[in-house]
């Protein structure tokens, strides 16, 4: 920390965990008076680097609601005003409307928000002129300077508010929340859902199957942080690991594969800045913070714009003009990294890009159908119960089929017995044949057998 935050801000740090299903995402957040909002705007770096404030030349969001399933959003936050526009609890712990933080890091959904859909604000002066207050509409995108403007600041937020990272005084578990949550997003309206939530395992319940098929079925983008190294997860946990979500790894500021901030997974399919990050919190202030919890939403943030200029434009070929157009990195093509490469706002949106036969990221109606053995062709209704554990993503192993000891006389025919008799018998016929005859012509004894020598020498035929 430089000395001008020691003087200017009063700094307290924490973890950051937003924990489900036994793993972490972890950040550091140094939270500051709103006063200093105005300075926050100038460290969102990657509005220009990542292409996104080009990108806005195209499309800001307008019409497009994105749900964000975390610890609840601050719809009061100064620079969300007018964003959040519905919400629910599905922990049975928080409020209805899904705006009250819960869980053991209640700030974490109003970072994720703010950086994904912030609209700034503008600072109340002593006497404001009536032509600079602000708009009271509450649908309309502030924009202001000062604040955090989020990647799809004029797109809509739904806020489903779940309690991770410790005990749930509502009773209901993360197998059950999650489920609740991206389905009651889908019913909603939105088109995009962004989960900056992850565990330390690769596999999922059974019971998420249904919900994140339905999302499928439904055509919604689902964005997924790949988790921290930092807090864990050395590889990609669920849900990122779910076929067809769109998981995003972190990079540190210079552009690389972030070492905290990151883990790594077949499942990544891009790369977005997850270190030097800013958000808001619930309670009005700000926070530096990092992890591929903040590198999600500038991703499902890109999503929104995309589908706000092409609203007909099918999830899968909204993922796949992310991707295909995200900066190759690490090792060419894509790789466990970086995934397809690292994100491109402007391209993404301005680039010509062919259209793809499938999701690049795959289907988890595809994967449902080999690894549940089930028949998906229609949305499928509630799971009737909901299995604690999940089955391994890996095809499964072919195992030869074992059989009973064979006795010898059922595995071998009689022609076999009665062809090695016979083959015997010819053996002893033989050696006594050459017995006999050695009888009769003994050939010549060695004098002396320890020398080696021949005892008999055929004198030279006379010539």
């Amino acid at each position: 920390m430089t000395p001008r935050h020691q003087r200017s801000r009063r700094t307290v740090s924490a973890a950051l965990a937003a924990l489900l299903a036994g793993g972490s995402l972890a950040a550091a957040l140094f939270t500051a008076p709103a006063a200093f909002a105005d300075s926050w705007r100038d460290k969102e770096y990657w509005l220009k680097e990542s292409g996104i404030s080009n990108a806005w030349q195209v499309s800001k969001g307008t019409g497009v609601k994105v749900a964000i399933i975390d610890s609840g959003v601050d719809g009061d936050h100064p620079d969300l005003k007018g964003a959040v526009v519905g919400g629910t609890d599905v922990s049975a712990a928080g409020t209805p409307d899904g705006q009250k933080g819960i869980g053991a890091k209640a700030e974490h959904g109003t970072l994720v928000a703010t950086m994904l859909a912030g609209r700034g604000h503008k600072t109340a002066t002593a006497s404001p002129s009536p032509s600079a207050s602000p708009s009271p509409s509450a649908g309309a995108a502030a924009d202001g300077p000062d604040g955090i403007i989020g990647v799809a600041p004029e797109a809509e937020l739904l806020t489903v508010s779940t309690w991770l990272g410790s005990p749930n005084p509502g009773g209901k578990s993360d197998e059950d929340q999650i489920p609740d949550a991206v389905r009651w997003a889908v019913d909603n309206g939105a088109k995009v859902i962004n989960i900056s939530l992850g565990s330390t395992s690769t596999q999922w319940p059974q019971s998420w199957d249904a919900a994140f098929l339905y999302a499928e079925q439904k055509d919604v983008v689902i964005v997924a942080a790949a988790g921290n190294r930092i807090g864990g997860s050395i590889q990609v946990g669920a849900p990122a690991t779910i076929p067809g979500v769109l998981t995003v790894a972190g990079l540190d500021r210079s552009g690389n594969a972030s070492i905290d901030s990151s883990s790594q997974g077949i499942s990544i399919g891009v790369a977005a800045p997850a270190e030097n990050l800013v958000g808001g919190l619930p309670d009005g202030g700000y926070a530096e913070w990092a992890g591929t919890s903040g590198a999600a939403p500038i991703v499902s943030g890109v999503a929104a714009l995309i589908r706000s200029k092409w609203p007909e434009m099918s999830a899968k070929q909204v993922i796949n003009r992310i991707v295909s157009t995200a900066k190759d990195a690490g090792t060419a093509g894509k790789d466990p990294i970086y995934g397809f490469g690292v994100l491109d706002a402007e391209a993404a949106l301005k680039a010509d890009v062919p259209e793809a036969e499938a999701n690049p990221l795959g289907s988890i109606a595809d994967w449902i159908r080999i690894h549940r053995r089930g028949d998906f062709s229609t949305p499928t209704p509630e799971p009737s119960e909901s299995p604690s554990s999940a089955e391994p993503t890996l095809p499964d192993p072919t195992v030869p089929v074992a059989k009973a000891p064979a006795r010898v006389d059922d595995a071998l025919p009689a022609v076999v017995v009665l062809g090695f008799g016979g083959l015997f018998l010819a053996i002893v016929i033989g050696a006594a044949v050459q017995l006999r005859r050695t009888y009769k012509n003994p050939p010549a004894v060695p004098e002396d057998p320890d020398t080696g020598t021949f005892s008999r020498v055929e004198p030279p035929t006379p010539t």
